[in-house]
């Protein structure tokens, strides 16, 4: 795709938004598994025309990663939500915005899909360990509306047989009757800016240097979705890979660059479908 091609999709996706500023929730930064005291960029409440939204959400039973009792439940972080966060938020965005003419905010967006109608207010919509959510009926409800209403969802970082059925369980309370196909290369969001039909699992931090490197029996990477009656791609799986370590360790030298040029191009690709269909 040629350069003039790409900042054309970016720029016509960002007039699509409508302002909303008013109504959304202010930023506002959790307690995480993983980091407490990663520094907010200083810029971090500039007003931008597209936000990383980072879903909050209650726990599994079966959750390897839930501290939240610490913090007085998953609400106030220490959760399954916070893997990777925020580092690997601010990471990406950081890239985003070099790599795009997306007016971006260097700090992502925790939602709660029990905040009223916030949701409704960040048209992109991430979710890491899904393979550790369950929502409840009325946040299925609540997400399905979004979804069909025009928003994005992306899930990442999920492994194996187990933690899938664990996500679905989920989902088809969402969408009961919406199947879960694999994405073909000849997909558009394979190919809004970078052209990727050459993909490959990309390992977490923990499987570098691996014989290993991946988790339960989720050695083959999957690229699945589930579209609105219109062709629209409306939720974008990522199984068997770890996009949020692509991104999260993208400065660090013992982590290989070409997993994380992989997780940033594809993100990138997300986010430019997203604003355009």
């Amino acid at each position: 795709m040629s350069s003039r091609k790409a900042a054309w999709l970016v720029g016509s996706g960002g007039a699509l938004l409508t302002s909303v500023y008013a109504f959304q929730l202010p930023f506002r930064e959790y307690p995480a598994i993983e980091y407490n005291s990663f520094p907010v960029p200083p810029d971090s409440q500039e007003k931008t025309e597209w936000v990383f939204a980072r879903l909050m959400y209650p726990p599994a039973p079966t959750a390897r990663f839930d501290w939240s009792r610490r913090v007085g439940g998953w609400v106030h972080g220490m959760s399954s939500w916070t893997q990777d966060y925020p580092r690997a938020d601010r990471h990406f965005l950081q890239a985003v915005r070099r790599l795009t003419r997306i007016h971006v905010r260097s700090v992502e967006q925790p939602v709660n899909l029990d905040d009223d109608d916030d949701v409704y207010n960040w048209p992109w919509l991430y979710a890491v360990r899904p393979g550790e959510l369950q929502l409840t009926d009325a946040e299925a409800d609540k997400l399905r509306d979004y979804l069909l209403r025009g928003g994005f969802f992306m899930a990442d970082d999920f492994w194996g047989t187990f933690e899938y059925g664990v996500f679905m369980e989920s989902m088809r309370k969402v969408f009961p009757e919406r199947p879960v196909v694999d994405l073909e290369n000849r997909e558009p969001i394979f190919h809004t800016i970078y052209d990727l039909d050459d993909r490959y699992q990309v390992p977490g931090a923990w499987g570098i240097g691996s014989r290993r490197p991946y988790q339960n029996d989720g050695s083959v990477p999957y690229w699945r979705g589930i579209y609105d009656d219109r062709g629209r791609l409306m939720v974008a799986i990522v199984m068997n890979s770890d996009l949020g370590d692509s991104w999260e360790f993208a400065d660090d030298p013992y982590y290989p660059e070409k997993y994380s040029a992989l997780g940033i191009r594809i993100g990138v690709n997300y986010i430019v479908y997203a604003m355009t269909h």
